[in-house]
């Protein structure tokens, strides 16, 4: 079944493919859709599939295992090979320069996308490639690198005329809210690797911190906007709302990165992402990694009251020590550091930007002679070096932010012709 796209044709962009649930009904991600009805797509083709993970349907199957099953070899469909982005094929590293090898459980060559930064998929890595299909699970923040796996991924096909199959999942932070900062013009970079010039797939484009935008959508607006040229099919998650959060759609969770072991530490991540950047903890070595934050020299005391005493919707701050085991960032190894928990009160109120941007004027103003900042990383994440700037001034925190409103209403009315979902 064929989807108009909002009645419009897009050159190198074929429509969106797939069928829509009632509402209220269990969300079904776009692998499932593929199967049961657009499997005309990639019928009697070899494809490479980009996956991780994540890409699983409804029951929690791996499309890995499903487009080696039954269906899709009674549709002369091939699995020739596997490609992998940040965090490999399974989701279980956290460390850059991933190498390629083969799958234990499939036996397939796993082409890692992961080196010392995200790549496109090599030219030889799509010899015998009919197609080549995505299924990675966004988390609804620029900063995060699935995007740009397969925005590159894009860019080869195109270089290739090679159709590229995007099967859609549901925004896990909903489809409504969209917010800032956004992303410097000056920082984005939307170009492949090069060797003068390295991938930002964390800072692809002028976009805000929560987007509100799907992998397909988001597929449908680069592939526009940044003039790509590729033979691009979306086949959307079928009875998705916008409205909707991941817990409310049925579909399982599975952690989409180390670091984020469940949907309470994906909604706070973009508040703290950018502190990746600072001698400060986010977290990581713990079980609820991108829920807290916490060094040896911060007065969480002081850190607590001044934060909840800005009375920030849907947060509130707790004093709550941790120490970090074996952390990915390497930060406080093994020492009990002073900490400060983010508790979320009300989801649907919570501004990512505000509180990120509440937590750095707090320890500026506590700690600034012990608070570092490595600029470049924390503008590349947080996303305006003159706000980082102004924070660290003193100057009111939700004041600041409110600078990029105009910004985030224009990015709204920008994106509306590419969403696929009410």
């Amino acid at each position: 079944m064929w989807l108009s796209f909002v009645g419009i044709a897009f050159a190198g962009c074929a429509a969106a493919t797939g069928s829509h649930a009632e509402p209220g009904s269990n969300v079904r991600p776009g692998i499932s859709v593929l199967l049961a009805d657009s499997l005309h797509l990639i019928r009697g083709r070899a494809i490479g599939l980009l996956t991780n993970q994540t890409g699983v349907d409804e029951h929690g199957e791996s499309d890995i295992e499903l487009l080696r099953g039954d269906r899709a070899r009674g549709a002369g469909v091939r699995l020739l090979t596997l490609f992998s982005p940040e965090h490999g094929i399974r989701g279980t590293e956290d460390r850059t320069n991933l190498a390629s090898g083969i799958d234990e459980r499939s036996g397939l060559a796993v082409n890692s996308l992961y080196t010392t930064t995200t790549i496109a998929p090599p030219d030889s890595t799509l010899r015998g490639v009919d197609a080549l299909v995505v299924d990675l699970q966004d988390i609804g923040t620029r900063t995060w690198t699935y995007v740009g796996s397969m925005l590159y991924t894009m860019h080869a096909a195109a270089r290739h005329h090679i159709p590229v199959i995007v099967l859609d999942r549901p925004d896990p932070l909903n489809g409504v809210a969209m917010s800032g900062p956004l992303l410097d013009p000056s920082l984005a970079n939307a170009e492949e690797n090069t060797a003068t010039r390295p991938a930002r797939a964390y800072a692809l484009y002028p976009a805000p911190l929560r987007h509100g935008m799907t992998m397909g959508e988001l597929a449908l607006f680069f592939n526009s906007v940044l003039h790509i040229g590729a033979d691009l099919h979306v086949v959307p998650a079928a009875g998705w709302r916008r409205s909707q959060w991941f817990d409310e759609t049925g579909l399982p969770w599975v952690r989409p990165s180390p670091n984020l072991p469940t949907l309470a530490s994906a909604t706070i991540y973009p508040a703290l992402v950018a502190f990746e950047g600072t001698n400060v903890s986010v977290g990581r070595g713990t079980p609820d990694a991108f829920q807290r934050f916490g060094a040896p020299w911060m007065r969480a005391d002081s850190v607590v009251a001044l934060l909840n005493g800005r009375h920030l919707p849907g947060v509130r701050f707790e004093r709550s020590d941790f120490t970090p085991i074996a952390p990915g960032d390497g930060k406080y190894a093994g020492r009990l550091i002073p900490g400060v928990k983010i508790v979320l009160t009300d989801r649907d109120r919570y501004h990512a930007g505000r509180t990120g941007a509440a937590v750095l004027w707090a320890l500026g103003r506590t700690s600034r002679d012990s608070l570092v900042v490595r600029a470049t990383t924390f503008d590349e994440r947080f996303g305006r070096p003159a706000m980082r700037e102004a924070l660290l001034r003193g100057e009111d925190p939700d004041a600041v932010v409110a600078r990029d409103d105009d910004a985030v209403a224009a990015w709204r009315r920008q994106v509306a012709p590419f969403l696929l979902y009410r």
